[in-house]
């Protein structure tokens, strides 16, 4: 029989609550795949040709089935913590840009790029690293650009850039170093790719000054050491005097942001540039010229902003120095001016050109060579060694003269002796010039003859020539020694006279 229209069909028998409890238990034990477990270019991420774009996505880790024609893979804002060995196993050579910015990164393995050795760039900038392990780039030999800005970084080891012989750029500004990376940019140890260096808003608070003065101009170009809690000096001021006297990018565009801390218990700080006037009164920062003794060998750098730049050299009078290498001035390999022997008509401004295809610099070197050889005897104490000498020998003749000369006078021991004998005496004069035994009883003979005498004392002096003997008798009786001691102080105030007096 037909059912009735009020009659209902029987529904679905109910669950029993074991059967409830056991597939609640099953979905429990069988988790769900993670999101972004496997490759989804419809709902994971977005692929446009080799470019793999999963940014935004909310993954925790790095989706599988990665393609191997892949050229740039992007995982930026997401939140993959931790970067393991595994999160690829396939070998990628055509991965040359992999982006992991904004993750909350803590963690990554230093084995975590041995299967992406063909990259380029890589960004793992706003995160949370703490700490770089060493050789932990080592893989990464074709690598040009690093990014590791805005970290937790605090601890460097000195082989993590090990292996990066192709890097350019390295930007590790605002973490927490607290020591200088100088192994990366000095000369033996830096990587020498390297042309910039981003340290900027760090805890460095000492640098080594010495050891960066002396870098090339273009690595100095791009080291980048703005915003750390230096100590102020002046050593510091004329560093970034220097750079910023030179056009250098890193002073230049962020001048305002080197800041120092003043000395004493209050922890001031002050812009850099301005210890030269309110502050420590810093001197004003001027090129040093090149010097060279005669002979030397002389070396003028073209020490330009940028690497690798066609250089010539213009001596002094515009005289274009030759590539041929036939003149004193050769221009080596680097593009450096080898002057060589230096010689006094070497000095001047010398000019180096260099030209880029984006730039085209021009710097001058002023050059002094010095008339003489180092260590030879233009030396001011020895020319006061010689004035001294010359001078001793002065008192000494001066001495002997008043004190040795014979007495010519009527009141000597030896008075007897005959006039000839006399006169001879008078020749036998420490100062006489020309000794003779000749007639001496001609007054033209002595008329030859030198003293150094002042012409007012020509009469009356012991030791000096008289023309009259019996003069010379009679002003001894009346004087006496008291004449004799006069003399001899008159003529020791004539020490230095030089002025040859005839007689």
């Amino acid at each position: 029989m037909p059912l009735s229209s009020t009659e209902q069909q029987p529904g679905p028998t109910p669950l029993s609550p074991a059967t409830v409890c056991l597939l609640l238990s099953l979905t429990i034990v069988i988790p769900w795949p993670a999101a972004g477990s496997t490759l989804n270019c419809h709902m994971t991420c977005i692929c446009a040709s080799n470019i793999v774009s999963c940014s935004k996505m909310n993954l925790t880790t790095v989706p599988t089935g990665l393609p191997k024609y892949m050229a740039v893979l992007d995982l930026s804002f997401n939140s993959i913590t931790r970067l393991r060995a595994e999160w690829t196993t396939v070998k990628l050579s055509n991965l040359h840009n992999l982006q992991l910015s904004h993750n909350g990164l803590t963690f990554i393995s230093t084995e975590a790029f041995v299967y992406v050795t063909c990259l380029h760039y890589l960004d793992l900038s706003s995160n949370a690293l703490q700490q770089l392990d060493e050789l932990i780039f080592e893989p990464l030999g074709q690598l040009e650009v690093l990014l590791l800005y805005n970290n937790h970084i605090s601890q460097i080891d000195r082989s993590a850039f090990t292996g990066l012989n192709n890097l350019q750029k390295l930007y590790l500004s605002q973490n927490q170093v607290s020591r200088f990376p100088l192994e990366l940019v000095k000369e033996k140890t830096r990587l020498e790719n390297l042309s910039l260096l981003d340290v900027s808003s760090n805890r460095i608070k000492v640098i080594p000054l010495q050891d960066l003065k002396t870098l090339p101009a273009w690595i100095k170009n791009g080291l980048y050491i703005h915003n750390n809690p230096f100590a102020c000096s002046c050593e510091l001021y004329n560093l970034l005097a220097h750079w910023h006297f030179r056009q250098l990018t890193s002073a230049i565009d962020f001048k305002d942001d080197y800041t120092c801390i003043l000395p004493g218990p209050q922890k001031t700080m002050v812009r850099v540039f301005d210890l030269s006037g309110n502050y420590m009164n810093c001197s004003t920062v001027k090129e040093v010229d090149e010097e060279a003794y005669l002979g030397q060998t002389l070396v003028l750098s073209c020490d330009t902003r940028h690497r690798d730049m066609f250089k010539t050299w213009v001596r002094p009078g515009n005289v274009a120095v030759s590539l041929d290498g036939n003149q004193s001035a050769v221009v080596l390999p680097d593009g450096s001016l080898q002057i060589r022997p230096a010689r006094p008509e070497d000095s001047g401004t010398y000019i180096c050109y260099a030209v880029s295809q984006a730039l085209n610099e021009t710097l001058y070197v002023s050059v002094k060579v010095h008339n003489f050889t180092m260590g030879s005897g233009h030396d001011p104490m020895n020319t006061a060694y010689t004035t001294l000498v010359g001078c001793l020998a002065s008192v000494v003749l001066v001495l002997m003269y008043l004190y040795l000369t014979p007495c010519r006078c009527s009141c000597c021991p030896d008075r007897s002796r005959d006039k000839g004998h006399n006169d001879d005496s008078i020749h036998s004069s420490v100062l006489s010039t020309t000794p003779t035994h000749g007639d001496l009883g001609n007054k033209a003979g002595l008329a030859r003859h030198v003293a150094f005498i002042d012409p007012k004392e020509l009469q009356g002096q012991n030791g000096k020539v008289s023309p009259n003997m019996e003069e010379c008798q009679e002003q001894d009786v009346q004087r006496g020694r008291r004449q004799r001691k006069k003399s001899d102080s008159d003529s020791i105030s004539s020490i230095c006279s030089d002025t040859p007096i005839v007689v």
